[in-house]
């Protein structure tokens, strides 16, 4: 799937960085304080939650499910489809990433006291979380390895003779 405006860019994420990326995650977390589980943010925060939940040893792992990305545009209202009950205290929310802040905003308002946390983050969304790992400019589409599958690329420098 190409980009479309306003992404300029493409980063494409291996399953290997990710993984990577996720354990950076919990390694800054580890000493940050005591979480009674994790929150992951569904569907992009299941597998940085798992790796942040095997890391720090929490069994107790739960979701928000919203909908807020549609394939041809990028772009729709955040519609909840599950949501957790309390205010979040000692929950650890986990994301893959923090975009515009649309999503983020949401899970925010739903629990105000967890920790949230995303492997990546642009900078309309960053001030939303309290923990990242990855900034990447806002006009950079992630292309994270579910979403992708190994193919030909032309050069960069092909490319931009195209546009």
């Amino acid at each position: 799937m190409e980009p479309q405006p306003p992404y300029r860019k493409t980063f494409p994420i291996s399953w290997e960085q990710l993984h990577r990326d996720s354990k950076a995650l919990a390694w800054r977390l580890l000493d940050n304080s005591y979480f009674q589980g994790i929150v992951a943010v569904t569907r992009g925060g299941l597998v940085p939650a798992a790796i942040v939940s095997r890391e720090l040893g929490i069994r107790l792992v739960d979701t928000v499910c919203l909908s807020s990305y549609d394939w041809q545009d990028h772009k729709g209202d955040v519609e909840v489809l599950k949501r957790i009950e309390g205010d979040g205290k000692g929950w650890l929310i986990i994301d893959d990433l923090v975009d515009t802040g649309k999503t983020a905003r949401v899970v925010r308002d739903m629990l105000p006291q967890a920790h949230f946390a995303t492997v990546y983050a642009k900078p309309a969304g960053r001030p939303l979380v309290d923990t990242f790992i990855t900034e990447v400019s806002q006009d950079t589409w992630i292309l994270f390895p579910w979403d992708s599958e190994v193919q030909f690329v032309q050069p960069l420098v092909d490319r931009r003779q195209v546009g």
